[in-house]
């Protein structure tokens, strides 16, 4: 009887001990799988998007199509969901989306005001190089370098293509610059 006592104890330790073993196993396995989901599938592509028709616009010296496409990039950093990212990340995305948000705001309430837009697009595209350092994109981007925008400082864009098409001057310099970096 002692002996069936003793089994019965050892065996009901031993399934509790399996048991709590698993459940550790299934949570680091939901951790460390939803860590990659995270990581993932969390994109800046659409924030990209609007930026480049912000650029493209002022290349163009549309000052009124780059209004348009800043409250379209306002709108879409709005509405950008960041359940899915770290919270390191969220940190630090938070602190350039703020102030990316106000360049995009500003470009977006200053229709014929290009010079004005161009001064927010020097902030906007530092902006858009620090969200792209830290979350990468899916798509082919170059970080492009004009000498002499921002008063005679220098000011980087980000380009979809490798033909330099100048946002700072538009059609007077549009190909004053060059390519610093292929993301």
């Amino acid at each position: 009887m002692k002996n069936r006592i003793i089994i019965t104890v050892a065996l009901a330790i031993t399934i509790i001990s399996c048991n709590q073993k698993n459940k550790q196993e299934e949570t680091v396995k939901i951790e460390s799988t939803s860590e990659v989901v995270t990581q993932s599938s969390f994109s800046i592509d659409e924030i990209v998007k609007n930026y480049l028709a912000i650029k493209n616009s002022l290349a163009n010296d549309d000052s009124d199509a780059a209004a348009d496409a800043g409250k379209a990039l306002l709108e879409t950093m709005a509405k950008t969901s960041m359940e899915k990212v770290s919270a390191d990340q969220m940190e630090a995305y938070m602190s350039i989306s703020d102030d990316a948000k106000e360049h995009a705001e500003h470009i977006g309430s200053n229709a014929g005001k290009i010079d004005h837009q161009r001064e927010h697009f020097v902030m906007l595209s530092k902006d858009m190089n620090d969200l792209i350092q830290l979350f990468g994109t899916s798509q082919k981007l170059y970080l492009d370098f004009c000498p002499m925008a921002d008063d005679n400082k220098g000011a980087v864009w980000i380009s979809e293509t490798k033909e330099i098409t100048n946002p700072y001057f538009g059609k007077d310099m549009a190909t004053c610059g060059s390519i610093k970096k292929e993301f």
